[in-house]
């Protein structure tokens, strides 16, 4: 039985890519040394696979920014104000185009779906002549092939492109981007010619647009441009890749019916009603390959559910015909849990990295075939049983006041206008006060202050005078710019959603969780593991230490439970509100104890907040429904002449929510 891997984290167990990218970009080094540095980074990646067992490797999935700006560069989509004169891309006009340089901008970035990782989004119109100018995928796939690794080539496929790209400055918003799809299969036909001379005998071509609400325009699309790419790809064995949601009927209608296609890549775990689709009919003679593999996540596999699964696949598709695969590119989730040095053995047991994954993913596919480690898979159901049973997992205060919420919306007991009257006798702000959104500048001789205390190379006194004198500096700088209503400047806090999740209990913490955000940006998720509380006051001391400072209103600072839910890896064992509420309870813990200690005014960030819609628009009601709710819980317990804002970061997506508010 056959294994695959969708794609792998690009920046090295220990950041090494992030790391000499910067170096590069401060001209510390050269491009030789990146090149080495990426090189020996994809070798390692290929030879782990290889190791490990799988079967389809990729290659092409490497990228030293973005993938979406790798297709751009293939096909020569470069904008004019780069200054690119044709011919092979070099980096400086590849990192001119990600970052920008002295005189023109970087192209707009974009949420990769409903993921936390950023793509470069392409700006085409009309006049834009493609060109075959970057052989990445092909150069890659050679290079593996030197190392003695037969892989699977990757590409960005054709329809998800332009769909996933924007009208250029000056072209109608109205343009027709699917309208550009015989200027772009030119330079596919080019870049399949190479493969195959190359020796690729498998092709794999992402189009995870297909999971989107798409009209019969778009569907046929895809059924055009493979019509139109079957010649070329005769001889090779195609695999079109979609993840991150379920397929609707039509969708995958279209999929199974595209020509040239061998082979269909499907995300099972958050497509779960997909294989319904599968299960009423699958073309005879194809591949199904089954992402049950979670690629977007850190817990373990429960290897025994996904074997079920696989073999009432195997039963409908044959056995020669199902390959066992991720369900999305691993790019998505920290590298090696081997890095971790301070998680608990317990804790540990209960998660799998991207390295760990492959390995789950080999060890299904041998046990489908008759070969089934059983001490691998006895480890594994006793992890998942301690993972269910554990104290640390469940507790009983936290699940009966969850509980509690259903069958109550929480809105405050006074109606708007009444409240704004009783607020405004109370903090006496002018018609139209001035605020800031919260966070100051941190110095290097602040973030050295914290770093130290953190190891205890600083006494607690020392820390808290230091933290004390940065908090009356931005203090007195507010009042001498004579604002309305102060914030403290958040000092003593190293990332939004770390420092609640430091302090709630539920969470955990890696040492080398990092993944990717965008270009050499990696961010490390807390792990949401068990119900979430709040033993203690989290932000109390700071916001009452800052209000003694002046006679002005201090606003009081939170993470909303939307953001820290979104920012975070959270636990699958439980529907995702759920756990919102759980944080929105421990939030409204906090608000209650800053009102208590005089803090009227109190600002909850929900940056994240439209980060987390759905694909799907028929989900988005529910979503903004427990959002909305989960902000009411939050704020549902305090005085009427407390005031309680929510700050979204996003104007449009903020009207929308305070109108259900």
């Amino acid at each position: 039985m056959a294994s695959h891997i969708v794609g792998y984290p690009r920046m090295g167990p220990k950041r090494e890519l992030k790391f000499a990218l910067e170096s590069f970009w401060d001209k510390k080094s050269s491009a030789e040394d990146l090149q080495k540095v990426a090189a020996d980074l994809r070798s390692a990646i290929w030879k782990q696979m290889a190791d490990a067992g799988i079967k389809y490797i990729p290659s092409n999935t490497f990228s030293y920014y973005d993938q979406v700006l790798d297709a751009t560069s293939m096909l020569g989509a470069v904008p004019p104000r780069y200054g690119w004169d044709g011919g092979e891309i070099r980096f400086d006009t590849y990192f001119s185009m990600a970052r920008g340089n002295a005189s023109v901008p970087a192209m707009e970035m974009t949420k990769w779906f409903d993921t936390n990782y950023h793509f470069i989004v392409p700006e085409l119109g009309p006049d834009v002549n493609f060109s075959y100018a970057s052989h990445k995928a092909v150069d890659e796939y050679k290079e593996a092939k030197s190392l003695g690794v037969d892989t699977v080539p990757v590409l960005v496929g054709p329809v998800s492109y332009l769909l996933l790209s924007k009208p250029a400055k000056g072209v109608e918003k109205t343009f027709s981007l699917l309208s550009l799809l015989p200027k772009i299969l030119p330079i596919y036909k080019e870049v399949i010619s190479e493969l195959k001379a190359a020796g690729a005998s498998w092709i794999q071509f992402d189009e995870p647009t297909l999971v989107l609400d798409l009209d019969s325009h778009q569907l046929q699309a895809f059924t055009a441009a493979y019509a139109d790419l079957e010649s070329a790809l005769s001889g090779l064995n195609v695999l079109i890749e979609t993840y991150f949601a379920d397929l609707t009927s039509e969708a995958y209608k279209t999929l199974v019916g595209l020509k040239g296609v061998t082979a269909y890549g499907l995300d099972l775990v958050r497509g779960t009603q997909t294989i319904d689709l599968v299960k009423a009919g699958f073309p005879e003679g194809k591949y199904l390959f089954a992402g049950v593999v979670d690629g977007r996540n850190i817990w373990a596999n429960d290897l025994a559910s996904s074997l079920s699964t696989l073999q009432q696949l195997e039963a409908i598709v044959g056995k020669d015909k199902l390959v066992v695969s991720t369900s999305s590119s691993l790019l998505h989730t920290a590298v090696d849990l081997v890095n971790e040095t301070k998680l608990d053995d317990e804790i540990k047991s209960w998660l799998a990295f991207a390295a760990q994954k492959v390995v789950e993913v080999n060890a299904l596919a041998k046990a489908l075939a008759g070969q089934k480690d059983e001490a691998f898979f006895a480890a594994n159901a006793a992890a998942q049983a301690s993972r269910k049973s554990s104290p640390r997992v469940t507790n009983e205060a936290v699940q009966k006041a969850a509980a509690a919420l259903k069958g109550s919306d929480h809105r405050r007991a006074t109606n708007v206008s009444a409240r704004l009257d009783a607020q405004q006798k109370k903090l006496n702000l002018p018609v139209l006060p001035t605020t800031t959104i919260g966070s100051f500048p941190q110095t290097l001789e602040l973030r050295r202050v914290r770093r130290e205390f953190k190891a205890n190379k600083i006494s607690e006194d020392n820390y808290i005078k230091a933290i004390k004198e940065e908090i009356k500096k931005v203090v007195d700088l507010q009042e001498e710019l004579d604002i309305d209503v102060l914030v403290h400047g958040e000092p003593e806090r190293n990332d939004m959603v770390e420092y609640f999740g430091e302090q709630l209990s539920g969470f955990a913490f890696t040492v080398n969780g990092w993944v990717q955000s965008y270009g050499s940006r990696c961010v490390k998720p807390p792990i949401i593991y068990g119900d979430v509380s709040r033993p203690k006051p989290m932000t109390v001391f700071w916001s009452s230490t800052a209000q003694s400072m002046t006679q002005r209103p201090m606003k009081g600072m939170l993470t909303g439970p939307v953001t820290i839910l979104n920012w975070s890896f959270v636990r699958n064992d439980q529907p995702r509100f759920e756990t919102c509420y759980q944080i929105a309870l421990a939030i409204k813990d906090e608000v209650e104890d800053l009102e208590k200690a005089g803090i009227n005014v109190i600002q909850i960030d929900e940056a994240a907040l439209r980060e987390g819609l759905p694909l799907r628009k028929s989900a988005h009601a529910f979503y903004l429904k427990w959002a909305v709710h989960s902000f009411r819980i939050t704020n549902c317990g305090v005085q009427d002449t407390t005031q309680v804002c929510i700050s979204p970061y996003s104007f449009h997506f903020s009207c929308s929510l305070l109108s259900h508010h």
